[in-house]
């Protein structure tokens, strides 16, 4: 009986040793962090009180899982903290120690987070792990929580270009430039019709000379674009409210052009040159790649498009010299050589916000999202995808973006400059427009006026005596008195 006590009492003096041992070793790995738990709310209750604890692997990627004071926080930390809230269960985190996102190694089995998963090693991925179909074969994924595509990051100063020979023209767009011209030749048109209509300004039109030709009215709108007064000076009502309104057309148009003119120089360059993928593999300055077994590398070794094949086979080519093995290695690439990073265009928005001499370049292609990784029998998939999208709908997903992507270079940016459209100009063109039609009604009501006196003394109609009057002025009653004279002679 007593060694059978002294038996039991072996069994579990050892048991209790090895545990202490476990629980030690767990707390000494540098690639494990404990957590509870349960982060926005209120429930604190650890695994020892009968809450399920997850083993989730991620990736360390600012601003998605950051090492700070020995602990873990970042995007992806404060997201899990909400689900463990929101689902009730607790979770260790771990980094992957390939440091890998998941892709199929030469000896077919899958490398990072996925191969983790797929070895049991942890229960989730919660990292900015790209859904795609190949990942899907394998794990299942929940909603998206961050949506993404494939960008094109750049140092400034290597994407800058010289001024073309015709900078100056680069304040307004082709358009703007197509409606001044109409602009202007209307407006000069509409000075030498009202200049001819009005009696005030042309009272004898059988003696008396029109200074208003239609070339000096071209010069008198190119006096007005120049701010210089030249002759000749209108003296009618109608052909003045034109002069003016062209004026006033004239000097906010050279305002803007000024105001964008100096926001050009300011900026330092012109748009991009590169503005797309295309305008990437024509190109020969920079060098270009991605991340070494990223989704971003098989999507362009997978696509048909004949410009992401030439991406793919210039990356393939030259793997051991363009493609990187972690972010923070890119970025820093880019910033110290010239090279330009092919990979998710949020996670260089962030970059760009926090070196202020990065950009991105406009085109986004292959629309993609992150998603939580989990196994295809887990039952966690679908509570995890509803939770999802319960912290979408509630806005919780747009402040933990807001907070982990502020930028630190707003005292610094610039608004990225572009050329004036006549959009911004619409107001300026329909005052003009405007005016223009006034000073016609202008010139007609003058010239009705002095034919409704005329017609008083040679006691003929108004309507005929304006009639006469218009084709005096407009040179049609030679013409007509020819052709009735050549009827005429006819006829005889």
């Amino acid at each position: 009986m007593d060694k059978g006590l002294h038996f039991t009492f072996r069994v579990i003096t050892t048991m209790l040793l090895l545990r202490g041992s476990s629980q030690a070793g767990e707390k000494n790995d540098p690639k494990m962090w404990a957590a509870s738990k349960s982060g926005f709310g209120t429930d604190s209750r650890g695994p020892g009180e009968g809450l399920p604890t997850l083993t989730v692997t991620t990736i360390l990627e600012d601003p998605y899982v950051m090492v700070r004071s020995a602990e873990l926080e970042g995007y992806c930390i404060d997201l899990l903290k909400a689900l463990a809230a929101m689902l009730h269960f607790s979770y260790k985190v771990k980094v992957v120690g390939d440091g890998q996102y998941g892709a199929v190694s030469s000896t077919g089995n899958w490398t990072g987070m996925i191969g983790e998963i797929l070895r049991q090693e942890a229960d989730i991925a919660v990292a900015p792990l790209t859904v795609t179909s190949a990942r899907e074969e394998v794990v299942s994924f929940t909603t998206p929580f961050l949506q993404t595509g494939i960008g094109i990051l750049l140092r400034k100063d290597t994407v800058s270009q010289e001024m073309s020979f015709f900078h100056f023209l680069a304040p307004f767009s082709k358009e703007t430039w197509t409606g001044l011209l109409f602009a202007y030749v209307l407006t000069c048109f509409c000075l030498f019709l009202v200049a001819r209509l009005s009696p005030c300004e042309w009272n004898e039109p059988k003696n008396e000379e029109n200074h208003f030709t239609f070339l000096n009215s071209l010069w008198f709108g190119a006096g007005a674009l120049a701010l210089q007064g030249v002759t000749p000076r209108p003296k009618a009502l109608s052909v003045r409210v034109i002069a003016a309104v062209w004026w006033l057309f004239t000097i906010a148009l050279l305002a803007a052009y000024i105001a964008n003119f100096t926001a050009l120089l300011s900026s330092g360059s012109e748009q991009l040159p590169i503005q797309t993928f295309e305008d990437l593999v024509k190109q020969r300055k920079l060098e270009f790649g991605t991340l070494e077994g990223s989704s971003t590398f098989y999507y362009f070794k997978n696509s048909k498009n004949p410009i992401h094949q030439m991406i793919y086979e210039y990356m393939d080519k030259r793997r051991d010299q363009v493609l990187v093995k972690t972010y923070q290695e890119a970025v820093q690439r880019v910033l110290e050589s010239n090279y330009a990073f092919i990979g998710e265009s949020i996670s260089q928005d962030l970059a760009a916000a926090r070196h202020c001499d990065l950009i991105r370049a406009p085109e986004v292609i292959g629309a993609r999202g992150f998603g939580i990784a989990t196994t295809q029998a887990s039952l966690w998939t679908k509570k995890l995808s509803v939770a999802v999208l319960k912290l979408r709908e509630s806005g919780d997903l747009d402040y933990l973006r807001n907070k982990w992507w502020e930028t630190s270079c707003l005292h610094k940016s610039r608004e990225r400059w572009s050329p004036l459209q006549p959009q911004a100009l619409g107001g300026l063109f329909l005052t003009l427009a405007i005016g223009l039609a006034l000073g016609v009604i202008a010139a007609v009501v003058e010239l009705s006026n002095k034919s409704r006196h005329a017609a008083g003394h040679v006691k003929k109609s108004c309507c005929s005596v304006f009639t006469e009057e218009m084709c005096t002025r407009l040179r049609i009653k030679e013409n007509t008195r020819q052709s009735q004279e050549t009827s005429g002679r006819a006829n005889a």
